[in-house]
């Protein structure tokens, strides 16, 4: 059984992710006022109106395109050696120190402490009528399921199809996908909890909640 506690204290010993920014075009890079150790934010607004902070430009055909930081962190490292550079698409311009939140915490922890059953391509999925009344009613975590249970309608390219779950008798905890949007093959659509386990990973998001401390 997954040591969930051990977990969580391996999370506190690097709070952190590090992300890599990449130009998405070729061109010619010239950065923004930035320096390393710098604060950005990412994309904010209801519907993510506001864009990140301004990290870079790229330079195609005499149109600068903009390179933003897409999410909050502090810059760890510029290739300030390219300024100035013709560049390829993919070319690695910065490192952003992104602090892990408290959901974030607690989303890497259930997709360990789950049984995660993966989209077995892409498409977009539905809950089955009957499984969706249900979710409606009284939420994703009042909805018990089983092995063999018909759970999913997988619509692709103008076909639907019935997608039965499988996996450990439980609990819907989390659900992974958004309604019509498009799912990757491998990509989990929800989380189950045996009914069992369900004190103890209630147990750690209040610990989660209660004690971690989120970094500017």
């Amino acid at each position: 059984m997954l040591d969930i506690s051990k977990l969580l204290e391996e999370i506190k010993q690097t709070p952190f992710d590090k992300v890599e920014i990449v130009s998405p075009w070729c061109g010619r890079v010239s950065f923004a006022d930035i320096k390393e150790e710098d604060p950005v934010a990412g994309p904010s607004g209801n519907w993510l109106e506001v864009p990140g902070t301004l990290l870079a430009n790229v330079e195609r055909e005499h149109n600068p395109k903009p390179v933003r930081a897409p999410e909050k962190g502090r810059i760890e490292i510029i290739h300030n050696e390219l300024e100035g550079q013709f560049i390829e698409a993919g070319t690695p311009l910065l490192t952003l120190k992104h602090f892990l939140t408290k959901q974030e915490v607690i989303q890497i922890i259930l997709k360990q402490a789950l049984h995660l059953f993966n989209a077995p391509e892409r498409a977009k999925y539905y809950f089955v009528p009957e499984v969706d009344v249900k979710i409606r009613a009284a939420g994703h975590r009042s909805v018990r399921i089983a092995n063999g249970m018909d759970l999913f309608i997988m619509s692709r390219m103008k076909r639907e199809a019935i997608l039965p779950y499988s996996g450990p008798e439980g609990l819907i905890y989390s659900v992974y996908f958004s309604h019509n949007e498009n799912v990757g093959a491998g990509e989990p659509l929800i989380g189950v909890c045996p009914e069992e386990l369900m004190p103890i990973v209630e147990d750690v998001v209040a610990r989660v909640q209660a004690e971690w401390e989120e970094q500017e």
